[in-house]
């Protein structure tokens, strides 16, 4: 078969596995681009709906984890207060919580304790856009199953929208860059499928792998190998252990004493978090150096009883797979890059949104052409019988 032949071949083939997986998983695309692209400013848009989450700052410290626990289960006698967060010196301090078996956020003024606000997680506008994003509000281990297949086959179709896009010969290359905006709409919609499509590839596939970790754990599990080039930290990863100790100050709670001790150790870092979990497993703290900017996480670990430091582990002392897996989140949402990396991510979504439906589009087009020309072609037909 001549060169030609089969390159011709290899393209139509191509082209039905394009055009088949776009039908397939083209509304499930749409509504995980759309979604991401509403929640990349989920923050910004919070702060200016939700005025429980700023507060005036104050020279003082901060009231105490406990003390916050305490306030939950006095407001809501049926709380199991958990994790305590504080998320800045100009911004509210938070309790997760379980109340009735739904989840909640308790906000405090985290200088005087003063109940701002609780907010059921899952009624929140963004919570179910994340929901929708990640799950598509089916059933968490079904819903994951089908955008983390639908994200794969939108990954084969841009390699496979790139081989489609290959011009033949180089003269044609600088026609396929651009899109005639004085042709006529179905000219233009093609175009823009195929240019568009050009142009966002690269960044549509860090969006797409990125956004797989959420779905399989083996592509979370291959950041950490890749960025360790196949070596394995155990110390990372291993839980201290905890043995029998007497706390030094009974009255102060162990839970104080270990974020009194990571304000300490991390003076200039905006938020921080207190996890008490379980009397056999360390208290665990978290400091990160910017507010509501989940990167550069250093961990600490404490005795539940006494709250002694048993273990750190510092941002500066990770491997590069862990920092590559705990930057995960910043580089789907754009985060890690600060606001021009979130206005690249909300334009990048928006255009991986637009690819089905201009696809969809095309296919319709071509679609109805092919009706219109039967009934043509049958007129000709008589028309030329006739004549006989």
């Amino acid at each position: 078969m001549p060169k030609q032949k089969r390159h011709s071949k290899f393209k139509k083939w191509i082209g039905k596995l394009h055009l088949w997986l776009g039908l397939a998983s083209g509304m499930i695309v749409f509504i995980v681009a759309i979604t991401g692209c509403i929640y990349v400013f989920h923050d910004e848009i919070k702060d200016i709906t939700q005025p429980w989450r700023k507060v005036a700052i104050q020279n003082q410290e901060f009231i105490a984890p406990s003390v916050l626990q305490q306030k939950v289960t006095a407001n809501f006698p049926d709380a199991a207060p958990g994790m305590v967060v504080y998320q800045g010196k100009e911004r509210s301090a938070f309790v997760y919580s379980i109340i009735d078996n739904a989840e909640f956020n308790i906000y405090f003024n985290p200088y005087s304790a003063e109940l701002l606000h609780s907010q059921k997680i899952d009624d929140e506008f963004f919570a179910i856009i994340e929901n929708l994003h990640m799950y598509l509000l089916l059933p968490e281990e079904i819903g994951r199953q089908v955008v983390g297949i639908s994200t794969i086959i939108f990954v084969v179709m841009l390699i496979s929208g790139i081989i489609l896009w290959w011009p033949k010969k180089r003269k044609n290359l600088k026609d396929r860059l651009k899109i005639r905006f004085t042709a006529k709409w179905r000219r233009v919609n093609y175009d823009w499928h195929n240019v568009t499509g050009l142009y966002i590839s690269l960044l549509a596939l860090i969006i797409a792998i990125t956004g797989l970790s959420f779905s399989y754990e083996w592509m979370h599990e291959s950041f950490y190998v890749i960025g360790n080039f196949g070596e394995e930290y155990p110390e990372e990863t291993a839980m201290p252990a905890v043995e029998d100790g007497e706390p030094e100050n009974s009255s102060i709670p162990a839970i104080d004493v270990a974020m009194e001790k990571t304000f300490a150790l991390l003076p200039d870092a905006e938020m921080h978090f207190v996890w008490e979990q379980g009397a056999n497993s360390p208290i665990l703290t978290g400091s990160y150096p910017e507010t509501l900017d989940f990167d550069h996480q250093s961990n600490f670990y404490f005795h539940p009883e006494t709250g002694e430091l048993l273990e750190k582990h510092l941002y500066s002392n990770k491997s590069t797979g862990l920092k590559l897996q705990e930057m995960n989140y910043g580089l789907h949402t754009g985060q890690y890059f600060g606001l021009t990396g979130k206005i690249i991510a909300f334009f990048g979504s928006l255009f991986i949104a637009g690819l089905p439906v201009s696809g969809f589009m095309i296919w319709w087009g071509r679609r109805n052409k092919k009706k219109k020309a039967k009934p043509a072609a049958r007129r000709k037909f008589v028309a030329a019988e006739s004549k006989v």
